[in-house]
């Protein structure tokens, strides 16, 4: 089962002010909606959802909703959050079946970077994809995919089969290996070498002509001495 449990009320005011009123109670207020059945208004007490939040196991995860002595598994699809505070203002789940199969966006995390010699080379991680939409089980969901940069090298490109963690679930891209990341040359290191480039030209430069007036000095030296 879920490690999450929302214990929610279900709001008579709906709308904004129906919204306004639940945080000036101290609740979010929220929106409860899909399994075939009409969405019902509902508010979680502020704290306890912020609890739930940051444990980083609420958005995109199985959680368990009660209400009174009734409950059932929902999935946490989206939080608004005030673009000041960061207080959140509005949340909405979906009603699911622990066995049912849905489409859910999975972060993608990038994990050993400092194992990675093409980091140290001056190559920088070009990310593609920071999540990837799959298909799997409510009560498979993975908290993340992980790219473990350790060994890759540069020019690498990373695609879906590189991913750990996908046992139990499906891309909804299906034709393809999908890129997820790649491993480039960053600018400063192009810019480096141009540089490194140009200075090794220029030393070139300056010893082959300090050769060449080394050279004429010689023979300048030469002809003197054969006229005298």
């Amino acid at each position: 089962m879920a490690e999450i449990i929302l214990n929610v009320d279900v709001r008579d005011g709906v709308g904004t002010g129906g919204a306004r009123a639940a945080r000036r109670a101290g609740m979010v207020p929220g929106v409860l909606y899909g399994g075939d059945k009409a969405p019902v208004a509902i508010s979680v007490n502020e704290r306890d959802f912020r609890k739930s939040l940051y444990t980083g196991k609420l958005l995109g995860h199985l959680v368990t909703l009660k209400y009174g002595k009734e409950s059932q598994p929902v999935i946490a699809r989206d939080v608004q959050f005030d673009p000041v505070t960061d207080r959140p203002l509005h949340f909405d789940l979906m009603r699911v079946d622990e066995k049912q199969t849905i489409k859910i966006e999975v972060p993608v995390h990038f994990i050993n970077q400092d194992q990675c010699e093409a980091f140290r080379q001056g190559g920088s991680l070009e990310i593609v994809r920071h999540s990837v939409e799959v298909k799997v089980r409510a009560d498979h969901i993975p908290e993340d995919l992980i790219v473990d940069l350790a060994g890759h090298k540069m020019g690498d490109t990373i695609r879906w089969t590189d991913l750990k963690g996908t046992k139990d679930v499906e891309p909804t891209i299906t034709d393809r290996d999908f890129v997820i990341a790649s491993i480039k040359t960053s600018s400063a290191a192009i810019s480096a070498a141009a540089d490194e480039a140009h200075d090794a030209e220029v030393a070139a430069e300056v010893e082959a002509t300090e050769q060449a007036a080394a050279e004429e000095a010689g023979e300048a030296a030469a002809e003197d001495t054969a006229e005298g």
